[in-house]
């Protein structure tokens, strides 16, 4: 099969690997999509916490969707035709030998786990996550699913209430999901912070209360017009210091600035001078994959409700063999919302 690796440069390329093994707890996935995430940019960059150099040459990807097409002795979950979330490529020295992975879902295979084939206590984490996209959902734009699951689940544990007030920094798919499903959620407070018109219009269009354009305003004191007080919380959707320390002056007392971007690199120098005397800060980089899974069925409530629409939120299609030229729009920011690799 042909997979996306990235090397200890920073370079791409498509290389040809053998289709992964799987294990009689394991079923066997052809790749149907696969959303590029500013997580699969962080890892070019190098830049991803948990993931040294000597990983390096990795697989990447990780917000695929494929059809079973064989499954494993002790499957029971799954069968062949099944269209599923999350299929994964690991690293296996016999078959990859120095290959690493980064998930490696921009493969044209991949595997899953059925967890009601492991014991109790040994059930790998993925497997909660790797759930069937039902009959009604559209197999390419499902890839989708997964950055709804993911900031759903997220908004949860960060505990945002309808009543608070919340500035949202970043205009990529993850701040429009989390506006989009926060204003669902009945959370009306909602201010958004983009760096363009276009941006700045398409955060209103998604639920935002207001909207600002950084390079046409000055944000602190728009905010502040608003909530003299402060607000609640600021998220920042992109990883930046410079987003984390601008949020210590839009604070409340007790506010919460609440980090869901990953950051370029693993340290920030935080001034908090014009931060409110009691402030907190929460990241949350990696989502449990058993709270996205509990995710997923609200998800699909709001869809066929007519509350979401998979494609409002995607701009760009490319056949796999393209992936090249979509990761150099995407890193060139020439793509507006979520682009999706196609098989």
């Amino acid at each position: 099969m042909r997979t996306l690796v990235v090397d200890a440069n920073g370079q791409l390329q498509v290389k040809q690997i053998p289709i992964p093994k799987y294990s009689s707890k394991q079923a066997l996935v052809k790749m149907i999509s696969c959303g590029i995430c500013g997580t699969d940019s962080t890892i070019i960059k190098l830049g991803f916490k948990g993931i040294p150099m000597e990983n390096y040459p990795l697989m990447l990807g990780h917000e695929g969707v494929g059809r079973v097409v064989e499954v494993g002795s002790e499957v029971t979950s799954f069968k062949v035709g099944d269209v599923v979330l999350l299929p994964f490529n690991d690293a296996d020295k016999e078959l990859y030998g120095s290959l690493g992975s980064a998930w490696g879902a921009f493969s044209e295979y991949g595997v899953i786990h059925d967890k009601a084939a492991y014991p109790e206590g040994q059930v790998p984490d993925a497997a909660y996550a790797q759930q069937i996209v039902p009959d009604d959902i559209d197999p390419v734009d499902a890839a989708m699913l997964v950055t709804l699951r993911e900031v759903y689940s997220s908004i949860t544990y960060f505990n945002v209430g309808r009543d608070d007030s919340i500035v949202v920094f970043g205009s990529g798919p993850v701040a429009v999901t989390f506006i989009k499903l926060m204003s669902l959620m009945g959370i009306k407070s909602i201010i958004g912070v983009a760096r363009s018109e276009a941006k700045k219009n398409l955060l209103l269009q998604n639920g935002a209360k207001a909207a600002f354009n950084s390079r046409e305003c000055d944000v602190t004191q728009a905010i502040r017009t608003l909530y003299p007080d402060g607000v609640n919380y600021v998220l920042d959707a992109v990883g930046s210091t410079e987003i984390m320390n601008h949020a210590m002056e839009l604070l409340a007392d007790r506010g919460e600035i609440l980090c869901y971007g990953v950051p370029s690199h693993n340290r920030m120098q935080l001034d908090w001078s014009k931060a409110p005397y009691n402030w907190k800060i929460n990241f949350q980089q990696m989502p449990y994959k058993h709270e996205e899974a509990e995710a997923l069925e609200r998800i699909l409530q709001w869809i066929r409700a007519g509350e979401i629409n998979l494609k409002d939120f995607i701009s760009d299609y490319f056949k796999f063999d393209h992936i090249l030229e979509a990761f150099d729009k995407y890193n060139n920011h020439q793509i507006p919302k979520k682009a999706i690799i196609t098989y």
